[in-house]
């Protein structure tokens, strides 16, 4: 299996889950269909199109490498003359996630990379308004399922946050299909994000089994920030 991982990086993100004409939330960390948004819209292809179904068989892995905080916007919306509704979004602040998509058919993988370098519609992370900061940070691997990959991708949370963690290793969340995880003892259940149409007339998701667990990872910046303070004291002495 051939796996692409793309880093997830914007000021503001947001991956609705549970959505009223009022409130709209969004979820923790990216969503299998949000990713899948996203791949299509780099291929070219419109809301409609049905090869956007397929792309549900590619396997599928998210990590939480820095958490974001949740931001609350309103909106004044007149939903219709002399009526006025005040509408809330949430987003996620300063948050970094690297997703990753696998598949035994390789081609389909490089495809997707090189779609994702020259996009033919904008890309977003959740929302129109969240585009990612810069270019998408992309890696193939070959011979790695999803999990696999970012087992052992290092950390890509910002240098300022991981100095903040005085620890050489950091546990951050990796969530899964849950035939990738098969002995995992953090089974989150089912997540609808599976892709039934994107049409805006009659938009449709079902539901996918998902397994989670926590990773550890090493803290690259705890080094050099013990090695920076260690020549400090030197310096002083």
């Amino acid at each position: 299996m051939k796996t692409l991982t793309i880093n997830f990086n914007s000021p503001l993100q947001s991956y609705g889950n549970e959505a009223s004409f009022s409130r709209r939330t969004s979820s923790d960390y990216p969503s299998k269909s949000a990713v899948i948004g996203m791949l299509a819209a780099a291929m070219g292809y419109r809301r409609d199109d049905n090869r956007i179904t397929a792309l549900n068989d590619l396997k599928f892995a998210v990590r939480v490498d820095q958490p974001g905080r949740t931001l609350t916007d309103y909106q004044t919306v007149e939903w219709k003359k002399g009526t006025r509704k005040i509408t809330y979004r949430d987003y996620l602040q300063d948050a970094v996630f690297v997703a990753a998509v696998g598949s035994d058919d390789s081609q389909l993988i490089d495809e997707l990379a090189d779609a994702l370098r020259h996009p033919k519609f904008q890309l977003f992370l959740g929302r129109r308004a969240n585009v990612p900061a810069g270019p998408l940070k992309l890696h193939t691997v070959a011979d790695e399922n999803p999990v696999q990959a970012l087992s052992n991708l290092e950390w890509q949370a910002s240098t300022w946050f991981q100095r903040q963690k005085k620890e050489s290793v950091v546990s951050v969340d990796l969530i899964a299909d849950a035939d990738l995880l098969p002995k995992s003892l953090h089974t989150s259940g089912l997540a609808k994000d599976n892709v039934i149409s994107f049409d805006q007339r009659h938009r449709q998701l079902s539901f996918r089994a998902i397994a989670s667990q926590r990773i550890q990872l090493t803290n690259q910046s705890f080094e050099k920030t013990t090695a920076d303070t260690d020549h400090d004291v030197f310096n002083i002495i």
